[in-house]
């Protein structure tokens, strides 16, 4: 089964690491990541762009774009994974081993009840 663990993180704080620190919490994350495609239990990952820069589509019709997130929480979501684990309770010792080298982080399980892999994305670069 499939399983989304969202990881939230108080925006600012990540963004108060130098690239050093980065870089060195970049290195393990990547080493558990590793594994788990090793496992074949890993698919899609993201970290998100920071939620200054995202807008909100919201409303009837077409919409209305709005500035950012507006979450009434401390933490922002700022990355993602998707899983492939045969219960629940793998899934959730996959996020304790991410929380093991990002203690300050919070992650989120949660089955995916519609998985649809799309087309591989190549890159473009803004003009």
């Amino acid at each position: 089964m499939y399983y989304a663990i969202l990881a939230y993180h108080e925006e600012g704080v990540v963004e108060s690491w130098t690239k050093e620190e980065d870089a060195a919490l970049m290195t393990e994350l990547l080493q558990i990541n590793d594994r788990l495609v090793q496992e074949k239990s890993l698919g899609p990952a993201a970290r998100l762009g920071s939620t200054q820069s995202a807008v909100t589509l919201r409303g009837k019709g077409a919409g209305i774009v709005t500035d950012g997130p507006f979450a009434e929480t401390k933490e922002q979501l700022l990355g993602f994974y998707v899983v492939d684990f045969p219960t629940f309770e793998a899934a959730v010792e996959a996020a304790r081993d991410l929380r093991r080298v990002n203690p300050t982080a919070v992650y989120e399980i949660r089955p995916i009840s519609l998985y649809i892999p799309g087309a591989p994305l190549e890159s473009r670069d803004e003009e």
